[in-house]
């Protein structure tokens, strides 16, 4: 029996995009244990993801940093008597692991980034063909280490029975349309102008029968979507509410997401909602678009500075944020209006056929 270490400390958006290649993989070899380590915060995605998935965490701000943490790190990744490592991260930590693995006769194979590609999407702005999709990046480096597998995941909550119940917090049954925001991501050359995204909430509270839910994390998010929850009629604001497992089964229950490149964007992926997402300073063609959406729902603006960065951390150099500002609110109510009539298009359509 194999046992597999498979390194992701973080971002939270590429953590959740290994849910899917965890899952695919482990399916196909039931007799082996996979286990991914990663940080306690995202751990709840794997406890519950098969029999033979579990996960581990890492500390880097306090057990697991600076030299010693590294130290404890390395004690008990050999204590767990690991037969393989993928590294689906290549970063210092991570290295450090397989090295220290690697020198003890086992297997290792580490994540192919595509820097290089990368870099010259940015500086050359010609965005097509799209590089290869993370989800498959990480499925090449389990396959190098000998488990090649199909994606055959499609729901977080395929195999698991699901209630409104753990939800009693925020909601007790579900009445006309439910959309999700997620008005918020690391990096402001991410994030949709605040001002501008107040008058689509607006907008989407005053029609019939739809009720919105907001989603965030951080005091200053929390206190804003608070706010327009007081303001507007119809919105409810998640933040604090919920734990990881059950936003993940409210994004379920949702008809729509309206995302910015960040990490609700592939929460919502993973149970199979539509989402909108809003691009600003990336692009969905470097690789990080949400796991299964459909490209003609990422909303971007053909401006000639696009992209400016892989992960949106640079400053813009216009000052503008212009690749945001330039989008207007009503084309994202009309992408609402698209997605939704095709959604029950496609639902009436089932109805029929059962």
């Amino acid at each position: 029996m194999a046992r597999v270490l498979i390194t992701r400390i973080s971002s939270f958006g590429d953590v959740a995009m290994l849910v899917p290649v965890v899952f695919s993989v482990a399916a196909r070899y039931p007799q082996d244990r996979f286990i991914v380590l990663t940080r306690k915060a995202f751990a709840p995605l794997f406890e519950n993801l098969g029999f033979n998935i579990n996960a581990v965490t890492i500390d880097v701000n306090n057990h697991h940093k600076g030299f010693w943490g590294i130290f404890r790190l390395l004690r008990s990744v050999t204590r767990y008597k690991y037969t393989h490592v993928a590294d689906v991260h290549d970063v210092l930590r991570t290295k450090i692991i397989r090295f220290y693995m690697s020198i003890l006769g086992k297997q290792v194979a580490h994540i192919d980034k595509g820097r290089a590609e990368k870099k010259q999407m940015i500086d050359s702005k010609v965005v097509n063909p799209p590089l290869i999709p993370t989800t498959e990046r990480y499925m090449e480096v389990l396959e190098d280490l000998g488990f090649p597998a199909e994606m055959v995941f499609t729901n977080y909550f395929e195999l698991k029975e699901r209630s409104l119940y753990p939800l009693r917090a925020v909601v007790t049954e579900k009445k006309g349309r439910w959309i999700g925001i997620a008005p918020f991501s690391k990096h402001a050359e991410k994030v949709y102008p605040l001002d501008k995204m107040e008058n689509v909430v607006a907008k989407l509270s005053q029609q019939l029968d739809t009720t919105l839910f907001l989603f965030g994390s951080g005091p200053e998010e929390r206190a804003l979507m608070e706010k327009w929850a007081a303001t507007y009629s119809n919105i409810i604001a998640v933040s604090g509410k919920l734990n990881l497992e059950n936003e993940l089964l409210l994004m379920s229950y949702l008809d729509l997401m309206i995302s910015m490149d960040s990490a609700n964007m592939h929460l919502a992926s993973l149970v199979e909602v539509p989402v909108i997402s809003i691009w600003g300073a990336t692009h969905p063609h470097l690789g990080f678009y949400g796991f299964g959406q459909d490209p003609n729902n990422a909303i971007l603006s053909d401006i000639e500075c696009n992209p400016c960065s892989v992960f949106g951390q640079v400053p813009c150099y216009r000052g503008d944020i212009a690749c945001l500002n330039s989008i207007s609110e009503e084309r994202i109510l009309k992408k609402v209006d698209e997605v939704l009539y095709s959604r029950r298009r496609i639902d009436n359509t089932d109805e029929v056929e059962q």
